[in-house]
Formats: structure tokens, sequence, C-alpha cells
């Protein structure tokens, strides 16, 4: 459920007064989540389950004691992640391919990255990068220091009047969702932060149709009019997972997602119900 941005290739969670951003699509599945307290990736083995399927992939090494190996011939290297295994592999086995040599006569130095040498090439006179930013100026030793350093010139906010200049993408949205205007419902007068919750309330509320998720389990007749709904029935009634428990004095009821608790809580505090 999440909004993808295609010009910045940023994918946005599109619940209400979250502007979490992410640059992958399973960083967003991973981070919904937190919002909707589903883990669909099971362990077979045990009862764990996770947000993200690369951390069930590294949760069943613990039953299966495998360890990703170093391909390399005659290494006998083994490492408890695959990210931790090609940082090796780049570290110790490909650093005479990947070594970056200065090619000033005379000079036999060389590099591990190329950004070392770029920097090692001002010792040799050769020009340094220059801010361009009307008052700044700063100078630094390669490309792509001067690169990072215009991120801090970059994403003035497009508000009329408005001042702000945010240092990264994701400072950006967060500051211009200060000033998004709320879409109206016209025949209802509800507001809401996006087209997504306006036609979703238009199709429930306003369409005189009511589309129903209907229960997967052979022999139950149940549906729902959302699929949170039919997702709780299924973990709870069927598969009987409630993990999440009212922590209000005397209640104790448990609920299979994390939302049912919060709405759950009204009863408690129906000084909530009037905020809504």
């Amino acid at each position: 459920m999440g909004e993808r941005l295609q010009s910045q290739n940023t994918y946005v969670c599109s619940f209400s007064d979250c502007s979490a951003t992410f640059r992958k699509s399973w960083k967003l599945e991973a981070h919904l989540c937190k919002h909707t307290g589903l883990k669909p990736f099971s362990c077979e083995s045990c009862e764990k389950s996770f947000c993200a399927r690369y951390e069930l992939t590294r949760h069943e090494r613990v039953h299966s004691g495998e360890k990703p190996h170093c391909p390399m011939d005659g290494c006998l290297e083994a490492f408890g992640k695959n990210a931790t295994m090609k940082n090796h592999i780049t570290r110790v086995h490909q650093h005479q391919e990947d070594r970056y040599k200065c090619d000033y006569e005379g000079c036999e130095k060389d590099f591990s990255k190329k950004k070392q040498l770029k920097a090692h090439k001002c010792e040799h006179g050769e020009p340094l990068a220059f801010c361009t930013f009307n008052g700044c100026g700063k100078d630094f030793p390669s490309r792509e220091k001067l690169k990072h350093h215009e991120k801090v010139h970059q994403y003035p906010c497009s508000f009329d009047l408005c001042p702000t200049l945010s240092k990264t993408w994701t400072e950006y949205l967060k500051h211009r969702a200060q000033h998004r205007e709320k879409l109206v419902c016209e025949k209802c007068n509800r507001l809401f932060n996006n087209t997504w919750f306006l036609r979703l309330h238009e199709l429930r509320a306003h369409s005189g149709e009511k589309r129903y998720f209907l229960c997967p389990r052979e022999g139950c007749n149940r549906k729902f009019t959302r699929r949170v709904k039919l997702e709780s029935h299924v973990l709870g009634d069927h598969e009987g997972k409630k993990p999440f428990s009212c922590a209000y004095p005397g209640c104790g009821k448990s609920f299979a997602l994390k939302e049912s608790v919060w709405r759950h809580g009204v009863v408690h505090n129906p000084a909530k119900r009037e905020l809504k």
C-alpha cells in the first residue's frame, strides 16, 4: 500500500500522518508492518515470523547451521551474513584488480578507492572542486565530496513565501507535508490527506455498493468490508494468533493486530472517540 513517486524513485508510506520514505520497495513493505502488525514471512521450524523475506532467510540459518562460505579458491572463511561475505571478497580477494593507480609521471602510488586517488592527485597540483552556490565557495579534494556538500543547498520549499531549505529529499518531503492541503469529500465534507483515502471513502460511503472481502477458509462464510478486518479474523479466529493484548487494568483482551488494540482502547477512554 505504498505510494511511489516515479521521478525520485522514492516509495512513500501512504498511512495517514506518516511521511516515511524509502528508496527500495522491500523497505517500505517492512515498514508497513509497524502499521498493520502483520509479519507475512513465517519460519516453518518455529513460531517466529518476520516483516521481510531477508530477515526470515537470515533467521533460518539458526536452525540449519548454514553459513555463507567464501567462493574464492582456497579460502575457507564463513560468515553470518551475505553482506559480510561480499565485503570480505571485495577487501581481501579483489584488492589487486581494483587498485586505482596514479598516472602522474614518476608517481607509483595506488589506492583501493577512486576517491582516495582523486584526493591524492591534489598533491600534484590538480585543481580542487569548488562549490558554485551563491555565497559559499568552499573547495573539496574530489567531485564526490563536492556533490555530498551540495546537498546542503538543495531542496528549497516550493510553497509560496516559505524560506525552508532541506538537506535531504526525505527531510524535504516531511517539511512539504506541513503545507499539504486536505482533500474534501464533496458529499459529506470529511477531510483526507491524499486521494487514495478520499477515493476509498467515496467507494465505501457514497457509491451505494459495498465491496466485500470473503474469508478463504473452507467452510467459513464470513465476509468483511475492510481487508484489515479479514486479516484479523483469519489470524485470530482460524489460526489462534492474538499476540497483542490490552494493557488496561482488569481487561486482558487480546487481538491479532495492533490496530485492533488501538481501536479497542476507545472502550476504556471514550474521550478518544470525541476527538475523531
